[in-house]
Formats: C-alpha cells, sequence, structure tokens
C-alpha cells in the first residue's frame, strides 16, 4: 500500500482563527497517528498563517511515524530542519504569498540552487523530497531531478484530479504513470499529492503502482466534518491500497 501522510495545516488554521489552542494540534496530531496514518506533513508559511514553528517542535517530539515538513528553502526552514530532523523534507517553489502549493519545480533553471539545498539538507539524515508537475517532465527521463541529490519527488497532482470524472482520465493517468516508473526507475521514491480523495485515490495509486506515499490534508479533514476523523482516516487508508 501507499503510505498516508496527513497534512495538519487545515487543523492549525481552524485553531489559529479563535488565537487559542482549540482544537489542540499536538492531539490531533497524535490521534491521526493512533488512528492508523504512518506520517504527519506540515507546511509551515513565513506568516504562519497555520503551522507555527512551534507546532513543527512540538510534533517532532511526540510522533513515532514520519514527520514530513513542506516548504520552499528559506533560511527559516532551513534551519527549523536541522533542529528537528524530520525523515522528509518536501520543497516546493511556492513564494510565500500564495494560497496553496500549485506549481512544481523546473529543475533545470533551479539546479545549483537545489544541489546547494539538497546537500544541506542530506547532512542531517534528512530524506529529501521535490515537488513537481509531470507535465513539465513528460519529455524528460527525469536524470536532472536525480542530478540534484534529491531522495524523491512528489508528483502534482491537481490536473489528475480534475480530470478525474472526464473522458480524459486515463489519459492524463498514462502521463503520471509514465512519470513515475521513469523516477521509479532511477532510484527515486514516488510520492504524491494535492487534491487527491476518497473519490480518486485508489484509482491513482492502483493504476501507477509504484507510488510509496500520499499526502493529504484538505479534502481528508473535509470528510472528517461528515465522517469523523478515526473513520476518515482509517477510509484513506483502505483507499492507499494497491
Amino acid at each position: 500500500m501507499a503510505r498516508l501522510s496527513v497534512n495538519v495545516n487545515k487543523i492549525a488554521t481552524l485553531r489559529n482563527s479563535r488565537g487559542a489552542n482549540l482544537p489542540d494540534l499536538l492531539k490531533v496530531s497524535k490521534d491521526i497517528v493512533r488512528f492508523g496514518a504512518q506520517g504527519i506533513t506540515v507546511h509551515p508559511r513565513p506568516d504562519e498563517r497555520h503551522i507555527k514553528r512551534q507546532d513543527v517542535i512540538d510534533i517532532a517530539e511526540n510522533i513515532d511515524v514520519e514527520l514530513n515538513i513542506e516548504g520552499y528553502p528559506t533560511s527559516d526552514l532551513m534551519d527549523l530542519a536541522a533542529l528537528v530532523r524530520p525523515q522528509q523534507v518536501t520543497l516546493v517553489p511556492d513564494p510565500p504569498h500564495v494560497l496553496t502549493s500549485n506549481a512544481g519545480w523546473r529543475v533545470s533553471e533551479k539546479m545549483e540552487f537545489l544541489q546547494k539545498v539538497i546537500a544541506q539538507l542530506r547532512l542531517n539524515q534528512v530524506r529529501v523530497s521535490l515537488f513537481i508537475d509531470p507535465f513539465d517532465y513528460q519529455n524528460s527521463d527525469l536524470s536532472e531531478v536525480q542530478n540534484t541529490g534529491a531522495d524523491a519527488i512528489e508528483l502534482y497532482t491537481e490536473v489528475y484530479a480534475k480530470l478525474f470524472h472526464t473522458q480524459q482520465r486515463d489519459e492524463v493517468l498514462l502521463l503520471y504513470k509514465q512519470v513515475a516508473e521513469k523516477a521509479h526507475a532511477l532510484g527515486l521514491q514516488v510520492n504524491a499529492g494535492h487534491d487527491l480523495n476518497l473519490d480518486n485515490l485508489n484509482y491513482f495509486v492502483s493504476k501507477i503502482g509504484c507510488i510509496t506515499e500520499v499526502s493529504i490534508g484538505h479534502a481528508l479533514i473535509c470528510d472528517a466534518l461528515y465522517l469523523g476523523l478515526e473513520k476518515t482516516v482509517q477510509n484513506y487508508l483502505k483507499a492507499c491500497l494497491i
């Protein structure tokens, strides 16, 4: 099965809306792990509009599954990763103001920068994943991604999700599969995330076959409003079965 890493940013957003500690982000994160999730994902942003620096520290000290920190490699994020030493850092090319990650790295344009950042992260035994849009790599052998020193890629899945209920679904999925298989053949771990949900997740992981991990937050938290958090996590775990 693909591992399920739950992004808890939405929980932090809800908490911050009232300025107190309800819901308790650390308790929710620990409960998500207790319900079976194999990882927790956080995406701290410079304005701390959801995840705060202390949240990352607290979660890192209190969970016994993978912690995945997403973000643009600012000096603050790099210092935080060096401090807590998460199992994985997923690098995204987000400018600070964006609402959500909606583009992947064009590695050839940022090669020297990424090589430097990744080398620094790996000094702390951190696995590094690069968020990429498969449409940028459909005619690539992905060797440039490998040359950054990255250990993994995360496929940006918004296009797949948008086209899931159309006749273009399988055509688009074939592109994702081809890119995933190229990465897998190079020894890169293949992760995926963005707009995956209970409707489209199992089809995606089953058809591609080499997805190691999915990171899901928004849809999972929305489902939990109706199903409850424990049942929702378990339903997503079932959807991760290949």
